[in-house]
């Protein structure tokens, strides 16, 4: 998951070049760990890796451009996106 995490990130930072890759990988990592939980949390089937991908590489191309105030739109976030670090290990 790790190789397709640094992938998607440097999509986002050739989408949004206002963000660093360290931020880009932050937030597609939180994107992928939302999406995963909220699934979860639904009730939902787990449909492996290639869904969320699909579903994240999605929100890149769709909101990429405007991931850099992410954490200004959502202040639940925030923390989790304070500096560089990384989200999900």
């Amino acid at each position: 998951m790790h190789d397709v995490v640094q992938r998607l990130a440097k999509e986002l930072h050739q989408k949004n070049s206002s963000l660093t890759i360290l931020e880009a990988i932050s937030r597609v990592e939180l994107l992928w760990e939302d999406f995963e939980s909220t699934r979860a949390k639904a009730g939902r089937k787990y449909e492996g890796t290639e869904v969320t991908q699909k579903i994240v590489r999605h929100w890149i191309q769709q909101y990429g451009d405007s991931l850099d105030d992410f954490s200004e739109r959502y202040p639940k976030y925030k923390k989790l996106l304070n500096g560089n670090n990384r989200t999900v290990h």
